[in-house]
């Protein structure tokens, strides 16, 4: 076959082999969509001009002051804590009376847009310390006219509270409720060659695997993909929720925000890109109440990593509650499986509630509606 033929009939089948991919991903989507009610979605902008997604469920009747700002890891979004119930934390707090605040940080989900003169990948985590992070505070705190909040982040979404608390709107924060967030980041070479490995495929801006994910997703379940018990472990989720997430929560990933990343791996550090502030030492000072929290069997934030991290407070209110079975639980719970693990909502949920009604402002309840 001449040459030009045979490199035509290549770019026709690689044309053909696109558009059934992008039929596949989109039927795939729409199968295993979310459902139920939406939440309500705000928007607000930051003081450097970045606006973001900011998605809120309001309790059906709300039991007390503070709302409580749910923060998604890396590569995540929303969905996190805003999934379908049972594995819902939004909706479980919710039913307990607090209003709930999920943000989708600069870069994800809702929030890609940036403003004029920069770029969707332009920003680090200093960024969502800075300047997303007390942008959502004020917001929830103007929607529900309460002087304080409670944080509750997962992963990197716990760091950027630890960052947040130790900055101007400290203050402001009710208490600290930090899920799986590896305040320490000793590591051995292979998760140190992962993320350099991630580090390269970002060039020259951002990883975008919510496609791969969602191409491969219906088959969850039924095999394993390599690497996949580092961030959930498989065995411990409901195999339709597998599929689910695979879907709907995965986001794309900054090579800023991996280079920064890298460079905590490779000092066992916390701290800013430009190497100036030390979050973790910062840690040390705050004072807020702190509820740290983590998984026997977690790869990413282990349970060493959070007893360190939990040494580190002086708060004369911190709990440290690390799920396993030898604690007596269901699962020795790997770093999604806090969230998304099948004993989650009646063994994890439930410490989360209990710790913020202690702490939390009750409210008077309001009258009912007079009949007729």
């Amino acid at each position: 076959m001449p040459y030009g033929r045979w490199a035509l009939w290549a770019v026709g089948a690689a044309v053909v082999l696109l558009l059934v991919n992008i039929l596949w991903v989109l039927l795939v989507r729409r199968w295993y969509r979310l459902r139920g009610p939406l939440p309500e979605m705000l928007r607000v902008r930051c003081k450097d001009g970045w606006e973001l997604a900011v998605h809120v469920r309001r309790a059906p009747v709300r039991r007390f002051a503070e709302p409580v700002l749910l923060c998604h890891g890396l590569a995540a979004n929303r969905y996190t804590f805003d999934f379908e119930p049972p594995y819902s934390v939004a909706h479980y707090l919710n039913e307990a009376g607090f209003d709930c605040f999920s943000v989708e940080w600069r870069g994800t989900g809702h929030s890609r847009q940036p403003p004029r003169g920069r770029r969707p990948t332009d920003f680090t985590i200093d960024d969502h310390i800075t300047q997303d992070g007390p942008a959502v505070l004020e917001l929830a705190l103007k929607e529900t006219g309460a002087r304080q909040a409670f944080w509750l982040g997962h992963s990197l979404g716990g760091l950027v509270g630890y960052g947040v608390a130790q900055g101007a709107e400290g203050e402001r924060l009710a208490g600290l409720l930090e899920l799986g967030a590896p305040v320490h980041l000793k590591s051995g070479p292979f998760l140190s060659r992962l993320v350099s490995l991630g580090v390269r495929a970002a060039w020259p801006g951002s990883i975008r695997q919510e496609w791969m994910s969602a191409s491969v997703a219906p088959f969850l379940g039924y095999l394993a993909l390599p690497l996949s018990d580092i961030v959930v472990n498989p065995r411990h989720v409901a195999p339709r929720v597998l599929r689910q997430l695979s879907v709907n929560m995965m986001s794309s990933m900054s090579r800023k925000v991996l280079l920064q990343f890298q460079d905590w791996i490779a000092h066992d550090a916390f701290r800013s890109y430009d190497r100036k502030t030390d979050w973790r030492a910062g840690i040390a000072k705050l004072q807020q109440p702190v509820l740290v929290m983590g998984g026997s069997a977690d790869r990413l934030a282990t349970s060493a990593n959070v007893e360190s991290q939990y040494a580190l407070l002086t708060s004369p209110d911190r709990t440290l509650h690390i799920f396993g079975r030898d604690r007596g639980d269901k699962m020795d719970y790997g770093h999604g499986d806090l969230i998304f693990g099948t004993g989650a909502p009646t063994e994890v949920y439930p410490v989360i509630r209990e710790w913020l009604e202690k702490r939390a402002t009750p409210l008077s309840p309001e009258p009912a509606p007079a009949q007729g």
